[in-house]
Order: C-alpha cells, then structure tokens, then sequence
C-alpha cells in the first residue's frame, strides 16, 4: 500500500513538473527520489504514456486534426524526439511550416529524423532555399537527408544543384539514381538519365518507370518500348506510362489492349485511356470509357473531369456536360482552375455562353488561362465588345496578355468583320506588348483579309513573313480565292498547299471548284485526272447530334442508321417545304 500510494503521488506530480522535464532534465527528476522499485513502475508508465501519445498525434495529424493533436502534445507528461518530430512534421504536412520550425527549435533534443522532417517541409511548401539551411546545419547526414534535398532541386527544376549534390553523395542508393534521373528526364537530358539507369546496381520498379515514363514524355518511344519489354516485373504505373506513349503514337489499339491487361485498374490508369480517346479525336469512346468507370465504382478526379469536358466539347454534348458540372459541385472542384477552364470551354462550344459566364464569375481569382477561355468564347460567337470588354479587365486586374489572348481578340475581328481593327491589334501585339507572332496570328490576319476580299494585301503579308507559311495559311488563301474566283492566286496556293500536303483531297477539290466557277473545263478533268492518279479520294463528310442523351453519328451515304427510313423522310418534307417557301417567294 505504502509503495503504491508513493507511486500514485509521484505521478500525479508529473504534469506539474513536465516543463522542467524536457527542457533540463537534470533540474528535477522524480525517478531519481524513489527506490529501484518505484524508478522501474515510473518508467514503465512513461513508456506507456509517451507510446500511447506518439499513436494518438500520430492518428490526429493524418487526419487532418493538427490542432487537436498539438492539445494531446501539450497534456502529455513526458515526450520523446518521436512525439516531437510527429508534432513537426504533423505542422509542415497541413501546410504550417512556420509552426514546425518554432516547434523545431524549442526542441530539447534532435535527431537526424527530426532535420530530415524540416527539410522535407521546406520542400513540400517550395521553400528549397530554407531547406538548404538546414542541410547546411546538419550536426550529420544519412542518405535520405541527401536524398531529400536533390528531390527537392529536381521538383523546383534546380538541375545543376541536383547534380552537384548528387556528386558531392559519399553514398547512394537506389533512390538517388532514380531521382537524378527523373530530373536529367524533366530536363530534357533523357541519355544522362539512361547513363544513370545502366549504372544502378540494384534496380526496382520505381526506376524502370521513371525512364519509361522519360523515353515517353521526351518523344522516344521506340526505346521506351524495348525497355518495357526488358522491365522484369510490370508494375501498374509502368504499364500506365507505356499507354500514354501508345496513344501520344495514336496507337489507341495498342493502349486499349495494355489498359485491359490491368487486373486491378486504379485511377491514373483510368486516366490515362480517356484522355488517349479524347486527344485522338475519339470523343465518343473517351465518353463511354468514363461511363464504365463511374459503374466499376471509381471516383473521378480533377483529371478525369478535364479529359470527360473536353470530349463533351468535341460533341457538343451540352446535356451530359452538364451532368459533370453537377458532380463538379457535388465534389467542391469549383475552385480547380483547369477544370473551371474545361467548364467555360464546354459551355462555349455547346453554344450556351450564358452558362460560360457565370462558371467564369464564379472564379475568385482568374488567372490568365481563365481570362484567355472566355475571351476566346466570345470571340467564337461573334460577341466583339464583349472580347474586347473583357481583354480591359483582365488589363484592370494586373494580368498581361500573352500570345493566345492575341490570338483571340484576332479571331474576335474576324468573326465580327473588323478588318481594320485586326490590323491595329496585331500592331499592339508587336509594338506595345513585345509579342512575336507565331504562325497562327498570322493565320488568322491573312484569314481576315481574304474573308474581306483583299487577297493581294493577304499574298503580301504571307511573303513577307519572317518564315515558311504553314499549310493553314496557304489554306485560308486558296479558299478565298475560291470565293472571289481568283485563280491566278488559286493556282499559285494549290501549288504550295501540294507540295506541303501532297494527299490532301481538299486541295484538289477546292481547286477544281475554282477552275469550274471560272468555265476552265479542260482544267476541272486535268485536276480529276492528277487526283486519280495519285490515288487520292475525297473523304465523306460526316456530322453528328445529340438527341435524347445519346450522340449520333452520320456519314455521306452510309445507311446504317437504325431510324435511316424516318430520317430520310423527315428530309423531304423539309425539302418539299422549303420549295414551297421558294416558289412563295418568288410569287
């Protein structure tokens, strides 16, 4: 009894007396007043106590709870470097790396784990030069404190930092490579990275992905396939690299069949097969694949979202991009600029720009993509001053313009007309704002001129350029003068248009049109002829329409339609309607 109740007092004491504790623990220690009995009953409650404390910051600041957890540090009798160093990195996880470094000071003792928390801090909330101080600091370093840091330098794109690290390294492991390389990758130094590859001694999944995925994002696919096909073990990520190539090759058959081959699909690779279909022109398919995955129980991300918006946009499927707007509140994504972005482009290409402009007002703070989107919608439904409104604010609101604003007020003038304004933008562009033209500004200029008829002014700025015209420029001539029956012109664009896209069936028929508006026949057959004898067919059009939630698809002369029969029916009472309306006219 008498031993027990010195037990009970002298823990009882110690939440009094913790301050003492941990800041000199030579100044009073209550296990030293009692016997080898009582010393070893403390301390087994101590350990205890500390465990149970180090579990619960532990639990708290995984969730999210910092401050919940810095209430059960400052309750607990006694603590540990562990208890510290949970609380720290706890602060520098929810984004309060001042916290942590206050916390880091005070602490009454330090380990290695404790300055590698600091510096993964630094580093996570991009403050790589603070990191560096405390790198510098270090009483002694192991691997991963190195390691932390050339991390660090290659994810804010401090190649030559890395490097000198890197070098500097007394040793290295896997992870060191595999990080040396992934920045050599970023960095465009895709055989520095290979050259690191082959010198690992040991290497692990990580880096067989990380030099796939560099052989994929650096435009080599070819290597990235025959070390897929040497990769011992393929892993997930691995085969969602090789899939990005595939469709970035517009080999979609390819992807499709690695994507079936996952047994347990996760979301990147999800990811990875719609945004393939949607930046292949298959928006359909990118539609459907991201039905399948909503019904396997998947949750979609920002990413998803993005890729699915896109593929709305590319059918405009007004009604079932909506439907992503609904689930885009439903998961508080309203605040993620790019999907923002998605929305406002949906809603423009859909037609409903009312619907463009309130996603748009909804952003707090623009930035210059945002800007960018609703001004190229306005410019894409003819609004001008609307374009024109909103390229001042944006001016107002301390954003400078870049290239593609540009590009949009040009596209504005030319769906509303303004010849004479396109001419003074493209001036500020060049004179006030700095800007090079690219060859889509002067696309869109030249295409402004020939819709106006003044295709000599046009020609003149085409040869005056400071490079080659694209194909999309002598384009935009040909079919002017196909207009305005120029064929001296006409002649002279077709030719530059062959020689740029030599099976390009558009060129010969638009030529021939021209020939055939100006009564040249032996011209029309000449062109025919060349076509046939190059083997170049006129591609059928196609169009499609939404109805009733479901995109339909038609093509020139195909008949498979299941409602082929009423379709056909319903266009000759239209046809016979607008005859009728005709001869009414004409009465």
């Amino acid at each position: 009894m008498v031993l027990g109740s010195c037990i009970w007092s002298c823990t009882a004491l110690l939440p009094k007396i913790q301050t003492s504790i941990w800041k000199n623990s030579n100044i009073f220690n209550p296990l030293n007043l009692c016997c080898p009995l009582l010393r070893l009953s403390l301390t087994n409650f101590s350990t205890v106590s500390i465990y149970s404390g180090n579990v619960k910051i532990g639990e708290l600041t995984r969730a999210g709870k910092v401050d919940a957890a810095r209430h059960v540090f400052d309750k607990m009798p006694v603590r540990d470097v562990v208890t510290w160093n949970s609380m720290l990195t706890g602060y520098w996880q929810s984004g309060l790396i001042d916290e942590s470094k206050r916390l880091f000071m005070f602490m009454p003792e330090k380990n290695v784990v404790s300055w590698n928390s600091m510096i993964a801090g630094c580093v996570e909330n991009a403050r790589m030069d603070e990191a560096c101080v405390y790198f510098c600091k270090m009483p002694e370093r192991n691997t991963s404190s190195w390691n932390a840091m050339i991390s660090g330098f290659v994810r804010y794109g401090r190649i030559k930092e890395a490097t000198r690290l890197f070098e500097e390294m007394p040793q290295r492991n896997v992870i060191s490579y595999t990080a040396m390389m992934d920045g050599y990758a970023q960095n465009g130094e895709i055989e520095r990275a290979r050259n690191l590859f082959d010198q690992i001694p040991h290497r692990n999944a990580v880096s067989w992905t990380v030099m796939i995925r560099g052989y994929v994002d650096n435009e080599n696919f070819a290597e990235a396939k025959a070390l897929f096909e040497m990769m011992p073990n393929k892993n997930i990520v691995a085969i969602t690299a090789m899939i990005t190539g595939y469709y970035k090759e517009g080999e979609m058959e390819n992807a499709r069949c690695l994507f079936e081959d996952i047994r347990n699909k996760d979301l990147i690779s999800w990811n990875a097969i719609i945004a393939g279909y949607e930046q292949n022109g298959n928006a359909e398919e990118a539609l459907n694949m991201t039905l399948k995955m909503l019904e396997m129980g998947m949750k979609p991300d920002h990413s998803t979202l993005i890729s699915v918006l896109c593929a709305c946009s590319s059918l405009a499927s007004l009604k079932q991009g909506r439907q992503f707007h609904v689930y885009v509140v439903k998961e508080n994504l309203e605040s993620h600029g790019s999907v923002c972005n998605a929305l406002i482009t949906m809603y423009n290409k859909c037609g409903s720009v009312p619907d463009a402009e309130a996603v748009f007002r909804q952003l707090d703070c623009p930035d210059l993509v945002s800007w960018n989107t609703i001004i190229a919608g306005y410019a894409h439904h003819g609004y001008y001053d609307k374009a024109i409104g909103s390229f001042d604010r944006m001016g107002s609101n301390s954003l400078k313009p870049d290239g593609i604003t540009f590009l949009n007020i040009l596209s504005a003038c030319g769906h509303a007309g303004r010849v004479k304004e396109s001419m003074n933008w493209f001036t500020v562009m060049v004179s006030d704002n700095e800007i090079a033209p690219r060859a889509e500004h002067y696309a869109c200029l030249i295409d402004i001129l020939c819709r106006a008829g003044q295709l000599v002014k046009a020609y003149k700025i085409i040869i005056q350029m400071p490079f080659e015209a694209d194909a999309g420029i002598w384009g935009a001539l040909l079919s002017a003068c196909r207009v305005y029956s120029n064929v001296k012109l006409g002649e002279l664009a077709a030719a530059r248009l062959a020689e740029l896209e030599p099976q390009n069936c558009g060129t010969y028929i638009m030529m021939s049109n021209i020939y055939a508006a100006a009564g040249m026949w032996k011209e029309v057959i000449r062109v025919r002829v060349l076509m046939k004898d190059k083997g170049i067919k006129k591609q059928p059009g196609h169009s499609w329409i939404e109805f009733e939630n479901k995109v339909h698809f038609f093509l020139g002369g195909d008949i498979s339609h299941p409602d082929i029969d009423k379709i056909h029916l319903e266009l000759r009472r239209l046809g016979l309607q607008m005859t009728v309306a005709d001869d009414y006219e004409t009465v």
